[in-house]
């Protein structure tokens, strides 16, 4: 019997209503939403918390991926933070939400970022925004590209620990 997974996303084509420029931020977006789905299928609801060797939780990388993507999306529309956003980013990595609801959580939060790309006029961006209390400054598609980046960085860690606890190490 072959395999007949579909090629990954950026071999789909473009998606349709997003720049040129920003494809491969939805494409990397889209991907990790495929991955993480896959990935926990099945995921014993009580590994969700462990930390193997000190590593974050799986849970952890969950409410962050969302929270993330959250946030430098909002930085990109250039708006702050909302005291809802703030009190989610102190408490990502807290064992209080199931797994069926943070996967929810960072689906809808993919489709947000989604039609923002979408709706993303291309004359900003290279604006600055502020990103933080400190207002770092970063270009909107610089904070895109890094919402992309990140995601993808915490999928591969969320990849390797999933594995990592699933095998019972």
């Amino acid at each position: 019997m072959t395999d007949k997974k579909k090629p990954e996303v950026w071999l789909r084509g473009p998606l349709d209503g997003v720049l040129p420029i920003l494809q491969p931020v939805a494409h990397a977006l889209l991907q990790a939403r495929e991955e993480i789905n896959e990935l926990m299928t099945a995921f014993p609801e009580e590994l969700l918390w462990e930390k193997p060797a000190g590593m974050a939780s799986p849970g952890f990388h969950l409410q962050h991926l969302t929270g993330v993507l959250d946030r430098l999306f909002t930085y990109a529309r250039e708006e702050t933070l909302t005291p809802r956003q703030l009190d989610y980013l102190a408490n990502e990595g807290k064992g209080s939400i199931n797994l069926n609801t943070m996967l929810s959580n960072f689906n809808n939060q993919v489709d947000k970022a989604i039609k923002q790309l979408i709706e993303t006029d291309e004359t900003i961006l290279t604006e600055v925004r502020g990103v933080g209390r400190a207002q770092i400054p970063s270009t909107v598609i610089g904070l895109l590209v890094h919402a992309a980046e990140h995601t993808m960085r915490h999928t591969g860690q969320l990849l390797v620990t999933v594995n990592w606890l699933k095998a019972g190490n």
